[in-house]
Protein backbone atom coordinates (compact mmCIF):
# COMPACT_ATOMS: atom_id res chain seq x y z
CA UNK A 1 0.00 0.00 0.00
CA UNK A 2 1.10 3.39 -0.85
CA UNK A 3 2.44 6.24 1.85
CA UNK A 4 -0.20 8.45 1.05
CA UNK A 5 -3.03 5.62 1.65
CA UNK A 6 -1.58 4.57 5.01
CA UNK A 7 -1.77 8.21 6.37
CA UNK A 8 -4.76 8.52 4.82
CA UNK A 9 -5.91 5.02 6.70
CA UNK A 10 -4.28 6.78 10.33
CA UNK A 11 -6.87 9.56 10.29
CA UNK A 12 -9.82 7.56 8.58
CA UNK A 13 -9.48 4.37 10.31
CA UNK A 14 -10.70 5.90 13.73
CA UNK A 15 -12.95 7.69 12.17
CA UNK A 16 -14.88 5.31 10.68
CA UNK A 17 -14.34 3.28 13.84
CA UNK A 18 -16.42 6.27 15.65
CA UNK A 19 -19.28 5.92 13.46
CA UNK A 20 -19.53 2.06 13.75
CA UNK A 21 -19.19 2.25 17.32
CA UNK A 22 -22.29 4.71 18.27
CA UNK A 23 -24.00 2.41 15.61
CA UNK A 24 -23.96 -0.84 17.64
CA UNK A 25 -24.33 -1.73 21.28
CA UNK A 26 -22.33 -1.20 24.05
CA UNK A 27 -20.85 -4.97 24.38
CA UNK A 28 -20.08 -4.35 20.26
CA UNK A 29 -18.69 -0.94 20.98
CA UNK A 30 -15.92 -2.31 23.32
CA UNK A 31 -14.85 -4.94 21.39
CA UNK A 32 -15.10 -2.74 17.43
CA UNK A 33 -13.39 0.26 19.17
CA UNK A 34 -10.62 -2.18 21.09
CA UNK A 35 -9.93 -3.67 17.60
CA UNK A 36 -9.83 -0.20 15.71
CA UNK A 37 -7.81 1.70 18.46
CA UNK A 38 -4.88 -1.58 17.86
CA UNK A 39 -5.30 -0.83 14.08
CA UNK A 40 -4.58 2.80 14.50
CA UNK A 41 -1.45 2.34 16.89
CA UNK A 42 -0.12 -0.49 14.27
CA UNK A 43 -0.49 1.87 11.53
CA UNK A 44 0.96 4.32 12.96
CA UNK A 45 4.40 2.10 13.84
CA UNK A 46 4.38 0.71 10.11
CA UNK A 47 4.41 4.49 8.70
CA UNK A 48 6.86 5.65 11.23
CA UNK A 49 9.42 2.65 10.67
CA UNK A 50 8.83 3.16 6.93
CA UNK A 51 9.50 6.84 6.45
CA UNK A 52 12.36 6.76 9.25
CA UNK A 53 14.32 9.18 8.83
CA UNK A 54 13.22 11.35 6.10
CA UNK A 55 9.49 11.03 6.42
CA UNK A 56 6.81 11.61 3.87
CA UNK A 57 4.69 14.65 2.54
CA UNK A 58 0.92 14.32 0.70
CA UNK A 59 -1.25 17.23 -0.73
CA UNK A 60 -4.56 16.42 -1.57
CA UNK A 61 -6.13 19.58 -3.65
CA UNK A 62 -5.89 23.22 -3.15
CA UNK A 63 -7.96 26.37 -2.35
CA UNK A 64 -7.24 28.18 -5.75
CA UNK A 65 -9.95 30.65 -4.88
CA UNK A 66 -8.27 32.32 -1.95
CA UNK A 67 -6.00 33.42 -4.80
CA UNK A 68 -3.15 31.28 -5.19
CA UNK A 69 -2.48 27.48 -4.76
CA UNK A 70 -2.60 27.26 -0.88
CA UNK A 71 -3.35 23.50 0.00
CA UNK A 72 -6.77 22.16 1.23
CA UNK A 73 -5.81 19.25 2.59
CA UNK A 74 -2.50 16.90 2.77
CA UNK A 75 -0.50 14.84 5.31
CA UNK A 76 2.79 15.46 6.57
CA UNK A 77 5.12 13.15 8.66
CA UNK A 78 8.29 14.06 9.70
CA UNK A 79 10.20 13.42 12.96
CA UNK A 80 8.29 15.78 14.97
CA UNK A 81 5.27 14.31 14.23
CA UNK A 82 6.10 11.17 14.28
CA UNK A 83 6.71 11.50 17.58
CA UNK A 84 3.15 12.79 18.44
CA UNK A 85 2.18 10.22 16.11
CA UNK A 86 2.99 7.66 18.58
CA UNK A 87 2.13 8.66 21.68
CA UNK A 88 -1.21 9.81 20.70
CA UNK A 89 -1.80 5.84 18.96
CA UNK A 90 0.02 4.03 21.65
CA UNK A 91 -1.25 5.75 24.54
CA UNK A 92 -4.88 5.81 22.92
CA UNK A 93 -4.78 1.92 22.26
CA UNK A 94 -3.96 1.20 26.27
CA UNK A 95 -6.94 3.76 26.98
CA UNK A 96 -9.27 2.10 24.91
CA UNK A 97 -8.55 -1.23 26.00
CA UNK A 98 -8.62 0.09 29.48
CA UNK A 99 -11.71 1.50 29.22
CA UNK A 100 -13.17 -1.78 28.30
CA UNK A 101 -13.17 -3.42 31.85
CA UNK A 102 -13.67 0.35 33.68
CA UNK A 103 -16.70 1.01 31.84
CA UNK A 104 -18.71 -1.58 33.87
CA UNK A 105 -21.08 -2.71 36.79
CA UNK A 106 -18.04 -3.87 38.47
CA UNK A 107 -16.43 0.17 38.86
CA UNK A 108 -17.89 1.38 42.54
CA UNK A 109 -17.11 5.30 41.80
CA UNK A 110 -19.08 5.30 38.54
CA UNK A 111 -20.70 1.99 37.59
CA UNK A 112 -21.67 2.06 33.75
CA UNK A 113 -23.35 -0.39 31.45
CA UNK A 114 -24.89 2.30 29.06
CA UNK A 115 -24.02 4.85 27.23
CA UNK A 116 -20.85 3.30 26.10
CA UNK A 117 -21.61 3.53 22.47
CA UNK A 118 -21.85 7.56 22.99
CA UNK A 119 -18.43 7.15 24.98
CA UNK A 120 -16.58 4.97 22.40
CA UNK A 121 -18.16 7.38 19.39
CA UNK A 122 -16.25 10.49 21.38
CA UNK A 123 -12.83 8.96 22.35
CA UNK A 124 -12.43 7.51 18.98
CA UNK A 125 -13.39 10.89 16.84
CA UNK A 126 -10.58 12.42 19.25
CA UNK A 127 -7.94 9.59 18.31
CA UNK A 128 -9.10 10.83 14.65
CA UNK A 129 -8.83 14.40 15.37
CA UNK A 130 -5.24 14.56 17.46
CA UNK A 131 -3.55 12.38 14.54
CA UNK A 132 -5.07 15.09 12.07
CA UNK A 133 -3.42 17.87 14.25
CA UNK A 134 -0.14 15.79 14.14
CA UNK A 135 -0.08 15.29 10.69
CA UNK A 136 -0.97 18.36 9.35
CA UNK A 137 1.27 20.30 6.93
CA UNK A 138 -0.11 23.65 7.44
CA UNK A 139 -1.87 26.00 10.26
CA UNK A 140 -5.07 26.13 8.34
CA UNK A 141 -5.61 22.30 8.57
CA UNK A 142 -4.00 22.17 12.01
CA UNK A 143 -7.05 24.21 13.36
CA UNK A 144 -10.03 22.70 11.63
CA UNK A 145 -8.27 19.24 13.80
CA UNK A 146 -7.53 21.65 16.50
CA UNK A 147 -11.60 22.36 16.94
CA UNK A 148 -12.28 18.96 16.71
CA UNK A 149 -10.52 17.93 19.74
CA UNK A 150 -12.07 20.49 21.48
CA UNK A 151 -15.25 19.05 21.11
CA UNK A 152 -14.48 16.03 21.43
CA UNK A 153 -12.96 16.83 25.05
CA UNK A 154 -16.33 18.65 25.96
CA UNK A 155 -18.50 15.72 25.35
CA UNK A 156 -16.05 13.23 26.98
CA UNK A 157 -15.64 15.47 30.13
CA UNK A 158 -19.54 15.79 30.31
CA UNK A 159 -20.13 11.90 29.60
CA UNK A 160 -21.35 11.05 33.59
CA UNK A 161 -23.90 13.72 32.90
CA UNK A 162 -23.96 15.01 36.69
CA UNK A 163 -24.52 18.76 36.98
CA UNK A 164 -20.38 18.95 38.07
CA UNK A 165 -19.36 17.11 34.70
CA UNK A 166 -21.88 19.09 32.45
CA UNK A 167 -20.31 22.58 34.15
CA UNK A 168 -16.74 21.46 34.00
CA UNK A 169 -17.30 20.52 29.94
CA UNK A 170 -18.59 23.73 28.93
CA UNK A 171 -15.93 25.83 30.84
CA UNK A 172 -13.24 23.39 28.84
CA UNK A 173 -15.30 24.10 26.28
CA UNK A 174 -15.74 28.02 26.30
CA UNK A 175 -11.68 28.50 27.69
CA UNK A 176 -10.11 25.95 25.00
CA UNK A 177 -12.11 27.88 22.30
CA UNK A 178 -11.18 31.22 23.24
CA UNK A 179 -7.59 30.32 22.90
CA UNK A 180 -9.05 28.92 19.30
CA UNK A 181 -10.24 32.28 18.63
CA UNK A 182 -6.38 33.79 18.90
CA UNK A 183 -5.28 30.63 16.63
CA UNK A 184 -7.96 31.88 14.14
CA UNK A 185 -6.99 35.73 14.34
CA UNK A 186 -3.33 34.59 13.72
CA UNK A 187 -4.14 32.37 10.55
CA UNK A 188 -6.02 35.85 9.17
CA UNK A 189 -3.02 37.86 9.91
CA UNK A 190 -0.97 36.06 8.49
CA UNK A 191 -2.94 35.00 5.16
CA UNK A 192 -3.28 38.90 4.49
CA UNK A 193 0.22 39.35 4.78
CA UNK A 194 2.15 36.83 3.12
CA UNK A 195 -0.86 34.89 1.71
CA UNK A 196 0.14 31.72 3.71
CA UNK A 197 -1.07 29.39 5.96
CA UNK A 198 2.14 27.44 6.16
CA UNK A 199 4.54 27.00 9.02
CA UNK A 200 7.06 28.57 7.73
CA UNK A 201 5.43 31.61 6.54
CA UNK A 202 5.71 33.27 10.25
CA UNK A 203 9.02 34.32 9.04
CA UNK A 204 7.69 36.14 5.89
CA UNK A 205 6.30 38.53 8.09
CA UNK A 206 7.89 41.47 9.37
CA UNK A 207 9.02 41.85 12.90
CA UNK A 208 6.83 43.38 14.78
CA UNK A 209 3.73 41.27 13.22
CA UNK A 210 6.14 38.13 13.62
CA UNK A 211 5.51 38.78 17.22
CA UNK A 212 2.21 39.57 17.68
CA UNK A 213 1.43 36.20 15.15
CA UNK A 214 3.76 34.26 17.45
CA UNK A 215 2.03 35.93 20.68
CA UNK A 216 -1.70 35.24 19.32
CA UNK A 217 -0.23 30.99 18.52
CA UNK A 218 1.66 31.06 22.06
CA UNK A 219 -2.57 32.69 23.52
CA UNK A 220 -4.18 29.34 21.83
CA UNK A 221 -1.55 26.90 23.06
CA UNK A 222 -2.12 29.04 26.68
CA UNK A 223 -5.81 27.55 26.47
CA UNK A 224 -5.12 24.28 24.88
CA UNK A 225 -2.23 23.81 26.95
CA UNK A 226 -4.01 25.20 30.50
CA UNK A 227 -1.29 27.46 30.97
CA UNK A 228 -1.89 30.87 33.04
CA UNK A 229 -4.23 32.34 32.52
CA UNK A 230 -6.65 29.60 31.55
CA UNK A 231 -5.46 26.58 33.58
CA UNK A 232 -8.12 26.56 36.12
CA UNK A 233 -10.66 24.73 33.30
CA UNK A 234 -8.16 21.41 33.76
CA UNK A 235 -8.56 20.61 37.19
CA UNK A 236 -12.81 20.98 37.05
CA UNK A 237 -12.14 18.50 33.92
CA UNK A 238 -11.57 15.81 35.92
CA UNK A 239 -15.18 15.19 36.68
CA UNK A 240 -14.10 13.12 33.07
CA UNK A 241 -14.05 9.63 33.13
CA UNK A 242 -10.58 8.55 34.70
CA UNK A 243 -9.32 6.91 30.95
CA UNK A 244 -10.77 10.35 29.46
CA UNK A 245 -8.07 12.10 31.54
CA UNK A 246 -5.21 10.38 31.15
CA UNK A 247 -5.86 10.06 27.17
CA UNK A 248 -7.27 13.38 26.70
CA UNK A 249 -5.88 15.45 29.39
CA UNK A 250 -2.53 13.98 29.91
CA UNK A 251 -1.01 12.49 27.09
CA UNK A 252 -3.09 13.83 24.21
CA UNK A 253 -5.24 16.81 23.75
CA UNK A 254 -3.30 19.18 26.42
CA UNK A 255 -0.12 18.38 24.51
CA UNK A 256 -1.32 19.51 21.03
CA UNK A 257 -0.58 23.50 22.64
CA UNK A 258 2.68 22.33 23.42
CA UNK A 259 3.41 20.47 20.30
CA UNK A 260 1.85 23.71 18.03
CA UNK A 261 4.62 25.81 19.82
CA UNK A 262 7.53 23.11 18.90
CA UNK A 263 6.23 23.05 15.09
CA UNK A 264 6.21 26.55 15.18
CA UNK A 265 9.52 26.81 16.62
CA UNK A 266 11.20 24.07 14.43
CA UNK A 267 9.18 26.04 11.13
CA UNK A 268 10.67 29.48 12.60
CA UNK A 269 13.68 29.54 14.55
CA UNK A 270 14.65 32.79 13.99
CA UNK A 271 11.50 34.35 15.63
CA UNK A 272 12.02 37.67 17.44
CA UNK A 273 13.33 37.16 20.96
CA UNK A 274 10.31 38.76 22.41
CA UNK A 275 8.08 36.17 21.85
CA UNK A 276 9.72 33.29 23.20
CA UNK A 277 10.46 35.75 26.61
CA UNK A 278 7.08 36.00 26.96
CA UNK A 279 6.64 32.27 26.86
CA UNK A 280 8.87 31.57 29.12
CA UNK A 281 7.70 33.91 31.65
CA UNK A 282 4.48 33.06 31.55
CA UNK A 283 5.18 29.41 31.67
CA UNK A 284 7.59 29.64 34.46
CA UNK A 285 4.84 31.27 36.33
CA UNK A 286 2.49 28.53 35.71
CA UNK A 287 4.83 26.15 37.08
CA UNK A 288 4.89 27.54 40.12
CA UNK A 289 1.60 28.41 40.18
CA UNK A 290 0.83 24.31 39.56
CA UNK A 291 3.33 23.11 41.91
CA UNK A 292 2.42 25.36 44.80
CA UNK A 293 -1.72 24.20 44.27
CA UNK A 294 -0.38 20.67 45.33
CA UNK A 295 0.03 20.67 49.21
CA UNK A 296 -4.18 22.16 49.00
CA UNK A 297 -5.45 18.52 47.06
CA UNK A 298 -7.25 15.54 48.57
CA UNK A 299 -8.56 14.43 44.99
CA UNK A 300 -5.95 12.38 43.15
CA UNK A 301 -6.99 13.77 39.64
CA UNK A 302 -7.05 16.67 40.69
CA UNK A 303 -3.09 16.64 41.85
CA UNK A 304 -2.26 14.75 38.44
CA UNK A 305 -3.90 17.28 36.75
CA UNK A 306 -1.89 20.18 38.28
CA UNK A 307 0.99 18.05 37.97
CA UNK A 308 0.22 17.73 34.16
CA UNK A 309 -0.04 22.02 34.20
CA UNK A 310 3.57 21.94 35.95
CA UNK A 311 4.64 19.88 33.22
CA UNK A 312 3.28 21.36 30.16
CA UNK A 313 4.62 24.47 31.70
CA UNK A 314 8.29 23.12 31.72
CA UNK A 315 7.92 22.11 27.82
CA UNK A 316 7.16 25.30 26.87
CA UNK A 317 9.74 27.08 28.80
CA UNK A 318 12.14 24.63 27.49
CA UNK A 319 10.60 25.61 23.29
CA UNK A 320 10.96 28.66 24.55
CA UNK A 321 15.09 28.25 25.50
CA UNK A 322 15.59 26.66 22.76
CA UNK A 323 14.29 29.87 20.33
CA UNK A 324 16.60 31.79 22.58
CA UNK A 325 19.81 29.82 21.40
CA UNK A 326 19.65 26.07 22.82
CA UNK A 327 18.72 22.82 20.29
CA UNK A 328 19.76 21.18 23.45
CA UNK A 329 16.87 22.54 25.24
CA UNK A 330 14.65 21.77 22.14
CA UNK A 331 15.43 18.18 21.87
CA UNK A 332 14.56 18.09 25.88
CA UNK A 333 11.03 19.96 25.50
CA UNK A 334 10.15 17.40 22.59
CA UNK A 335 11.75 14.14 24.71
CA UNK A 336 9.25 15.35 27.37
CA UNK A 337 6.27 15.13 25.63
CA UNK A 338 6.93 11.31 25.36
CA UNK A 339 8.36 10.92 28.66
CA UNK A 340 5.52 12.85 30.81
CA UNK A 341 2.72 11.36 27.76
CA UNK A 342 3.44 7.74 29.31
CA UNK A 343 4.28 8.48 33.25
CA UNK A 344 1.27 10.64 33.35
CA UNK A 345 -0.95 8.38 31.66
CA UNK A 346 0.21 5.80 33.66
CA UNK A 347 -0.76 7.76 37.28
CA UNK A 348 -4.12 8.65 36.18
CA UNK A 349 -4.75 4.96 35.25
CA UNK A 350 -3.28 3.69 38.49
CA UNK A 351 -5.74 6.27 40.17
CA UNK A 352 -8.47 4.86 38.36
CA UNK A 353 -7.99 1.58 39.16
CA UNK A 354 -7.84 2.79 42.92
CA UNK A 355 -11.12 4.54 42.27
CA UNK A 356 -12.39 1.60 40.64
CA UNK A 357 -12.23 -0.80 43.77
CA UNK A 358 -12.49 1.81 46.35
CA UNK A 359 -14.96 4.42 45.03
CA UNK A 360 -13.10 6.99 46.05
CA UNK A 361 -10.11 8.75 44.81
CA UNK A 362 -9.57 11.12 48.41
CA UNK A 363 -6.31 11.17 49.62
CA UNK A 364 -7.03 11.51 53.34
CA UNK A 365 -9.91 8.47 52.81
CA UNK A 366 -7.36 6.00 51.71
CA UNK A 367 -4.75 4.01 53.08
CA UNK A 368 -3.00 0.55 53.24
CA UNK A 369 -4.17 -0.04 49.17
CA UNK A 370 -0.24 -1.59 48.32
CA UNK A 371 -1.16 -4.57 50.57
CA UNK A 372 -4.37 -5.40 48.43
CA UNK A 373 -3.52 -3.62 45.39
CA UNK A 374 -0.11 -4.45 44.46
CA UNK A 375 -0.13 -3.96 40.70
CA UNK A 376 -1.90 -0.57 41.56
CA UNK A 377 0.37 0.43 43.97
CA UNK A 378 4.17 -0.25 42.03
CA UNK A 379 1.99 1.01 38.81
CA UNK A 380 1.64 4.38 40.57
CA UNK A 381 5.29 4.06 42.12
CA UNK A 382 6.50 3.58 38.53
CA UNK A 383 4.55 6.60 36.70
CA UNK A 384 5.48 8.82 40.02
CA UNK A 385 9.13 8.00 39.45
CA UNK A 386 8.45 8.25 35.60
CA UNK A 387 7.54 11.81 35.69
CA UNK A 388 9.71 13.32 38.61
CA UNK A 389 12.74 12.61 36.62
CA UNK A 390 14.21 9.02 38.84
CA UNK A 391 16.82 7.47 37.22
CA UNK A 392 16.47 5.53 35.14
CA UNK A 393 12.31 6.12 34.28
CA UNK A 394 11.44 8.30 30.89
CA UNK A 395 11.34 12.08 32.12
CA UNK A 396 15.10 11.05 33.96
CA UNK A 397 16.41 11.71 30.47
CA UNK A 398 14.14 14.52 29.01
CA UNK A 399 14.99 16.35 32.31
CA UNK A 400 18.37 15.93 31.47
CA UNK A 401 18.80 17.23 27.98
CA UNK A 402 16.23 20.29 29.48
CA UNK A 403 18.50 20.89 32.06
CA UNK A 404 22.11 20.48 29.75
CA UNK A 405 19.92 22.84 27.70
CA UNK A 406 19.13 25.76 29.51
CA UNK A 407 22.40 25.31 31.72
CA UNK A 408 23.91 25.53 28.01
CA UNK A 409 21.94 28.94 26.89
CA UNK A 410 23.26 30.41 29.95
CA UNK A 411 22.07 34.15 30.88
CA UNK A 412 19.28 35.09 32.92
CA UNK A 413 17.09 32.80 30.84
CA UNK A 414 19.29 29.86 30.97
CA UNK A 415 19.23 30.19 34.86
CA UNK A 416 15.48 31.04 35.16
CA UNK A 417 14.26 27.99 33.71
CA UNK A 418 17.24 25.69 35.33
CA UNK A 419 16.40 26.85 38.82
CA UNK A 420 12.55 26.07 38.14
CA UNK A 421 13.36 22.62 36.48
CA UNK A 422 15.60 21.56 39.66
CA UNK A 423 12.81 23.07 42.20
CA UNK A 424 10.03 21.85 40.07
CA UNK A 425 11.26 18.12 39.98
CA UNK A 426 12.43 18.45 43.67
CA UNK A 427 8.45 19.76 44.94
CA UNK A 428 7.01 17.22 42.61
CA UNK A 429 9.26 14.28 44.39
CA UNK A 430 8.97 14.60 47.64
CA UNK A 431 5.04 14.97 47.30
CA UNK A 432 4.66 12.00 45.24
CA UNK A 433 6.03 10.17 47.71
CA UNK A 434 4.01 11.50 50.79
CA UNK A 435 0.85 10.75 48.76
CA UNK A 436 2.16 7.31 47.71
CA UNK A 437 3.00 6.82 51.32
CA UNK A 438 -0.63 8.17 52.78
CA UNK A 439 -2.39 5.88 49.62
CA UNK A 440 -0.81 2.55 49.72
CA UNK A 441 1.15 2.14 52.43
CA UNK A 442 0.36 2.03 56.45
CA UNK A 443 -2.89 1.30 57.56
CA UNK A 444 -5.89 0.01 55.76
CA UNK A 445 -8.58 2.73 55.73
CA UNK A 446 -11.24 1.29 54.30
CA UNK A 447 -11.77 -2.82 55.63
CA UNK A 448 -12.11 -6.08 53.66
CA UNK A 449 -14.46 -5.11 51.07
CA UNK A 450 -11.77 -3.72 48.26
CA UNK A 451 -9.37 -6.27 48.36
CA UNK A 452 -7.91 -6.22 44.58
CA UNK A 453 -6.16 -5.40 41.72
CA UNK A 454 -7.79 -4.71 38.33
CA UNK A 455 -9.66 -6.98 35.43
CA UNK A 456 -7.16 -8.15 33.22
CA UNK A 457 -7.23 -5.84 30.38
CA UNK A 458 -6.72 -2.29 32.61
CA UNK A 459 -4.04 -4.40 34.62
CA UNK A 460 -2.32 -4.78 31.05
CA UNK A 461 -2.66 -1.58 30.84
CA UNK A 462 -1.00 -0.61 33.49
CA UNK A 463 2.16 -3.57 32.98
CA UNK A 464 2.38 -2.40 28.91
CA UNK A 465 2.57 1.63 30.17
CA UNK A 466 5.50 0.80 33.26
CA UNK A 467 7.36 -0.79 30.24
CA UNK A 468 6.95 1.89 28.42
CA UNK A 469 8.27 4.83 31.04
CA UNK A 470 11.05 3.21 30.72
CA UNK A 471 11.74 2.50 27.18
CA UNK A 472 10.03 5.88 25.78
CA UNK A 473 13.38 7.69 25.28
CA UNK A 474 15.04 4.58 23.96
CA UNK A 475 12.37 4.48 21.34
CA UNK A 476 11.82 8.66 20.88
CA UNK A 477 15.46 9.26 20.81
CA UNK A 478 16.34 8.35 17.39
CA UNK A 479 13.12 10.91 15.86
CA UNK A 480 14.23 13.55 18.87
CA UNK A 481 17.81 14.17 17.59
CA UNK A 482 16.69 14.59 14.03
CA UNK A 483 14.75 17.70 15.15
CA UNK A 484 16.86 20.95 15.24
CA UNK A 485 16.83 25.07 15.34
Amino acid sequence: MTMDRLLMLLILVPAAGAVLAVMVRDRAARVVSTLVAAGAAALAVEVIVKTYPAGAKVAMGTLPWLGRKVVLFGLMLDPLSALMLAVITVIGFLVVLYSTEYLGPRNREHAAENGQSRYYFWLLLFLAAMVGVALSPNLLQMFVFWEMTTLCSWALISYWQTERALRAGYKALILTHLGGLAFMVALVVMFVSVKSFDFAALAALRPGLQTAVFVLLLVAALAKSAQLPFYTWLPDAMEAPTPVSAYLHAAAMVKAGVYLMARVAVSNPAVPHAGPVVMLVVSAATISVAVFLYLFQDDLKRLLALSTIAHLGSILMLIAVGLLGSTLAYQGAVLHIACHGVGKALLFLSVGAVAYATGTKSISALGGLGRKMPLTAVAFLVGAFAVTGVPPFAAFWSKFFMLAGALALGGVAGIVAAVVIVLDSLISFGWFLYVAQRVFFGEPALGKAYTSDPPAPMALSLIVLMILSVAAPLLALPLVKLLSL
